[in-house]
């Protein structure tokens, strides 16, 4: 074994840095300041946590490289005369993924978000592997991560994700737990009162969008108990992630403050914002500090200086001056002048910082910003201080139309998921060849690759494949790499199996343009009578149906497979993805019958769909991912008094459903949970079909403004209020359940697919139909009599159950 990291090494290599940009601020200069021991006992303890019993037989190291390894190494090495593993790497993390790499790629093995397979050979196997990263920088998290997927984590969850982190490589993870009560001591001592800051801060669930500037105060405030406790935590993920070598970023200011700085600060320049996405002035429209006022770098730097008081500093901060709030001026100086406002505030108070910016705002508002407007911002900073994340450029990549950011280094990132929310669908097709592009672009300023999903616990073999794209310089084969992905996931290989993979490699995993994020799942928007129905799906409904055949049909002819955790999570996936599919056949056969004028057809489409989110639910209720009785229990914990742990449950409740007061964003952050699925989106179906029937019993229009005003006051608003207990437990045998809802719906699908119509099967496939296919039935907005008590089941409909 070479000895790779010497004193001499490390003197050149601190030549090079100097040479190519100094000592001030650039990104040769992110790198960890852990000693090697302590990062060599990082792995070594996240190895003890994960195997336990045999983690004797791996050895680690940490030792740096030569030049040619800036962007970091890995080293693994077993031999016949050795029964030990030896892992080596640049750092910690380096160190770490190349255990990943070994336990993944040597051993058949997973770690994943859903669950483990970790059923290593007796004898390990011989390998000497030598990988050098691709990329200097491995990002992890969006910023709204934090409220959609991380709100409610307390120590030993962060603790299971920063083993995560490192397995995979992640070297650079956005680190945002605990800013509020730095924030308040800043304003308070600023001359802001306490209740000042009540009415600014949002609640935990909300955190991400109030950081950002979009809204204030909407589910705070927040209780000393969780300024407090939220503080010890950051210092426990700070301390964790920096044992590995990783750089964790902090944030920094952007211009957003109380809206009482206006009157402790009345001479200071302010914009008032507008409403972000109609939110009311109760919560919407937080100021905007002009960035030429002196109050702006004191806010600023006031800021960093306690955070890295209390937290230490690693240099690297995000800032995202203009998320999805366009600016009133559509002016380069003043764009620029924002930008270098931002950049001072930093450089104030830390010298070395780099600012990192997500990318959206490119992406999200790109009729505002013009390559001019653009490029005033990205070069208001000096090249190599500006870090920028291309947010979503697995399917719409900004660095082409910008020109690599005008020089600024850039992070290719996977964002796939919005708002956390279910469903399976991916581009894996492309992900590879779109990240070796972005490093064979010409003068491209790519340094890294990232995760930057909305939200995690979805679709793992997505995040797996982009993963992987930190060492891999070639696409691989992509059925090869289902294949063995479902040894890995399930430790067999079997045949069934690798052909259900295959079915939905083909279909849902088969993406390749802008998909239209959660839209195309209808049972979860507020039902609705359009014939313009969600964008196309992409992929064959049928496909996924021929996955789930295939996926029971391995466990009829490998039955270890029940015991693995992992088929037992894809189980319920799968199911639950196949009865989404057949619901959408279900409502296209419905909106059919209604246009036909059928009041007695509705009655038995309408008694399948309802049957069907029963059985969804008590599906949901076996998999420990799919409760929404875990996502309250989660956020009530945090509670120390009654009035917290209502305040916590109800922003856990809203997020999920309403997401706003009057429902601005209304199931952007949908979940196919156990609990929700029973309590809010089957009695909301109920409603819907009820006003239909009525609409033709009584020959008149649906009234569309009658029935969203009962449905809001019937079923949505009452959830979000509602302290209905669930289970924070599986209930059931997820095998049993699956196989009971698949003997049933299985034969519906037969059956309804059959028989469906051409207009209903282009309903089905998200197709439009024409004009005059729906003339006959209009949508009108008038008054309307009562409406009817529920129908009962013996008339086929099921009654609407409230939340408790």
């Amino acid at each position: 074994m070479a000895n790779v990291g010497n004193s001499s090494h490390l003197i050149l290599v601190l030549i090079f840095s100097i040479f190519q940009g100094g000592l001030g601020g650039s990104l040769d200069n992110i790198r960890t300041r852990t000693s090697v021991d302590i990062q060599a006992q990082a792995v070594r303890d996240l190895i003890e946590r994960l195997l336990p019993e045999r983690a004797s037989e791996f050895d680690v190291k940490v030792e740096p490289g030569l030049l040619e390894d800036e962007n970091g190494y890995f080293q693994v090495i077993k031999t016949p005369e050795n029964t030990t593993v030896f892992l080596q790497g640049s750092t910690g993390v380096m160190a770490a993924w190349g255990f990943h790499y070994y336990l993944t790629q040597l051993c058949h093995c997973q770690v994943s978000w859903d669950a483990d397979q970790l059923d290593l050979p007796v004898i390990l196997p011989e390998v000497s592997v030598r990988i050098t990263s691709l990329d200097k920088f491995r990002y992890y998290q969006n910023t709204c991560t934090s409220s959609y997927s991380f709100a409610w984590w307390k120590w030993p969850r962060w603790e299971r994700e920063i083993d995560w982190m490192a397995m995979n490589g992640i070297n650079l993870p956005l680190a945002f737990t605990g800013q509020e009560i730095i924030w308040q001591r800043v304003y308070l001592g600023l001359g802001l009162k306490q209740e000042d800051l009540d009415e600014h801060f949002a609640g935990p669930a909300f955190f991400a969008w109030q950081r950002m500037g979009n809204f204030r105060a909407w589910g705070g405030p927040l209780s000393d108990n969780w300024q407090q406790a939220t503080l010890i935590l950051q210092h426990k993920i700070l301390e964790r992630m920096r044992s590995f070598g990783m750089t964790p970023v902090l944030p920094a200011f952007a211009g957003h403050v109380p809206r009482a700085m206006e009157r402790v600060y009345p001479n200071a320049s302010y914009t008032h914002l507008t409403s972000w996405l109609n939110f009311q002035d109760q919560y919407c429209c937080p100021l905007f500090l002009q960035p030429t006022e002196p109050l702006f770098t004191e806010i600023g730097s006031r800021f960093i200086k306690e955070m890295a008081l209390e937290f230490g500093s690693d240099h690297v901060y995000n800032c995202d001056v203009f998320n999805e709030v366009r600016p009133k001026q559509a002016d380069p100086v003043f764009v620029s002048s924002v930008g270098t406002a931002v950049f001072n505030a930093m450089t104030t108070a830390d010298p070395d910082a780099i600012w990192l910016m997500q990318g959206w705002l490119f992406k999200s508002d790109a009729e505002y910003w013009t390559a001019d407007l653009s490029k005033a911002l990205l070069t208001s900073v000096p090249q190599g201080r500006m870090l920028i994340l291309d947010l979503q450029a697995e399917l719409d990549p900004q660095y082409i139309r910008l020109n690599s950011f005008y020089g600024q280094p850039f992070v290719f990132c996977l964002l796939h998921n919005f708002g956390g929310t279910l469903g399976l669908n991916g581009a894996i097709q492309i992900i590879s060849q779109r990240v070796i592009d972005a490093r064979n672009f010409p003068n491209s300023t790519i340094v890294g690759t990232g995760l930057t999903m909305e939200g995690i616990d979805q679709n793992y073999v997505v995040y797996d494949k982009m993963l992987e794209m930190g060492w891999r310089d070639k696409v691989p084969n992509l059925n090869q790499w289902f294949d063995e992905y479902t040894v890995r996931r399930y430790g067999v290989n079997n045949t069934a199996v690798m052909s259900a993979w295959r079915f939905l490699q083909r279909s849902v995993y088969n993406a390749s343009n802008k998909v239209a994020r959660y839209r195309y799942i209808v049972l979860t928007r507020r039902p609705s009578l359009v014939f313009k129905p969600p964008p196309p799906v992409w992929y064959s409904p049928h496909d996924v149906i021929l996955a789930w055949d295939h996926l029971i049909s391995g466990l009829m002819t490998e039955p270890l497979l029940s015991n693995a955790s992992n088929f037992r999570h894809d189980m319920v996936d799968l199911t639950r993805q196949s009865m989404q599919e057949i619901f959408h056949l279900l409502y296209s056969k419905l909106l059919e019958v209604y246009l036909e004028k059928n009041s007695t057809a509705i009655e038995g489409i309408a008694y399948k769909m309802i049957n069907l989110l029963q059985d969804l639910d008590e599906l949901l209720q076996t998999g420990k991912k799919f409760l929404l009785g875990k996502w309250i229990a989660d956020a009530k914990s945090w509670g120390t008094t009654e009035g917290e742990k209502l305040q916590y449950e109800w922003n856990a409740r809203n997020q999920i459903t309403l997401w706003g007061p009057r429902g601005e964003i209304r199931d952007y952050a949908a979940k196919q949970w156990a609990g929700v699925v029973a309590d809010y989106y089957k009695p909301r179906w109920e409603v819907f079909i009820r006003e239909m029937q009525m609409s033709l019993d009584e020959n008149r229009a649906f009234n569309k403004k009658a029935y969203e005003t009962l449905v809001f006051t019937a079923v949505e608003e009452p959830f979000t209020t509602s302290t209905k207990h669930y289970s924070d437990v599986p209930i059931g045998d997820p095998i049993v359940k699956v196989m009971t809802l698949y003997d049933k719906w299985r034969k519906i699908y037969q059956q309804d697919s059959k028989s469906l119509s051409t207009k209903a099967r282009k309903l089905w496939r998200g197709q439009s139909l024409p004009d005059d296919k729906v003339k006959s039935v209009k949508i009108k907005q008038h008054p309307r009599k009562q409406p009817k008590q529920p129908l009962s089941t013996t008339n086929k409909t099921p009654p609407i159950v409230p939340a408790q």
